[in-house]
Order: C-alpha cells, then structure tokens, then sequence
C-alpha cells in the first residue's frame, strides 16, 4: 500500500524578503522563517505516525524540517531541490552542507558530489523538470512507509503534486511558507503513479472536496510553463 504523503513548503527564506535578494546564495531562513517552522510542527496532528521526512538539500528545507521535527532524522533528497537556477534556488556544495549539519540529525546518503549543479537530470528545462517530478512521484510510491513528509519549494512542488491551481503570480507559485498538504497515490492501469490530494486537506484550505480534472490540469500547466518560460523561471 502506498504511503500518505505531506508535501510542505519551506518557510520563509531570506530570499522571499524581495527580489533584490534572490542574489543571495543558498539563503538561511529569517527569524519568523523559524518561528513558521517551530510552529509548524503543532499542524501535524498525526506526527506519530510520520516514518520518513525528506527535505530538499537546500539549506532553507533542512533548517525548515529540523526545526518543525525535532529530534527526528531528516534524510536529503535532490529530486526534491528547486526548479530555477536562480542563485538563491542553487544549492551548496556537498562537502559545505556535510561541514554544516554534521553535529544535526541530517542523512546526506542520497546526495551525491554535482547534485547542485544546474545541468542534465537537475536542468531548469521544463521536460526535465517534469520527468524529475514523474520520477520522484514513482520512487515515493514505493515506500514502505506509512507517511511521508516532504520538504520542498514553491515552484517544484507544483511539478510534484501536477496541481497547477494559482501557480502564475508574482511569487510563481500558489504555495505559503510553511503550507503543506497532504496526499494518497492513485494507481491507474497503464498509466504512472499520481498524486491526488485528500479530501481533508482540500478542507483545510477551504476548498471544496472536488479537484480540478486531469484535463483542466493539463491546461493549466500548460499556461503556467508558457508563463514561466516568459518570466525566465524556467528554460523551454
């Protein structure tokens, strides 16, 4: 059986203070950043049964999984890293984020030397980006874990999730910091594993319990990667 999967943004970077800060290079979380994340924890009611949390290696998504569960590993996983190669969506060296978070429970088993560097399977090029997504999406329907909580970033995790609802505005996403949502995989003969978000989550966002259809998702993401493409977030 497919694990339950709660997809979290992280909360707010240094980065998402203006524009002007995107130069920044892999930005730390501001002070409310951690306090969003501290409290982010109250959110899950269901942390006991929580077996797995994976965060992008980013520096914002560790700090915002270490703090929002503390005590409890957080193993890093570069599918999950930003879609764009804005500096601030680039990561760190891995010997730097090793330097970092030796002394944190923080697994980097996953990471490999190159894994920030924008090129070939981790390229801002939309192809690549969604079959990052499709291929993360099969691998996290494999787990054997009950529930997963995954960290990643307000751009990547409208390719993860295919919901591309409120995806093109000024922030080029439709996720808060610190929102998350939660999902069961939906298994359709020959066809790959999709997410499909819970009725109780649409509830706790106040929507309705009925999701957009795959077609009116297809347009939007067909809207939202023009779009991007235009603004420069991400390559054709």
């Amino acid at each position: 059986m497919s694990p339950i999967v709660h997809c979290v943004r992280h909360a707010q970077g240094v980065h998402n203070l203006s524009h002007a800060s995107h130069h920044l290079p892999d930005p730390d979380l501001t002070p409310l950043g951690e306090e969003q994340a501290r409290e982010l924890a109250a959110s899950f009611s269901s942390s006991r049964n929580i077996q797995l949390i994976l965060a992008s290696p980013l520096r914002r998504t560790i700090q915002t999984a270490l703090l929002a569960f503390p005590g409890m590993q957080v193993v890093a996983w570069p599918d999950l890293q930003e879609a764009s190669d804005l500096i601030c969506d680039t990561g760190s060296d891995l010997l730097n984020i090793k330097a970092e978070f030796e002394k944190s429970p923080v697994d980097l088993s996953l990471v490999e030397p190159g894994w920030h560097i924008k090129q070939g399977k981790w390229a801002p090029v939309a192809a690549r980006l969604l079959e990052r997504a499709q291929s993360a999406r099969q691998w996290l329907s494999q787990r054997p874990e009950k529930e997963i909580v995954v960290v990643s970033h307000g751009c990547f995790l409208h390719f993860l999730t295919n919901d591309w609802v409120n995806a093109v505005n000024s922030h080029a996403t439709g996720w808060t910091n610190t929102e998350f949502r939660s999902f069961t995989f939906a298994h359709e003969e020959e066809k790959t594993p999709a997410l499909c978000e819970t009725i109780e989550s649409r509830e706790r966002r106040g929507l309705g319990p009925v999701s957009p259809t795959e077609k009116q998702q297809l347009e939007l993401q067909q809207t939202t990667l023009e779009t991007w493409i235009k603004w420069g977030v991400i390559l054709a």
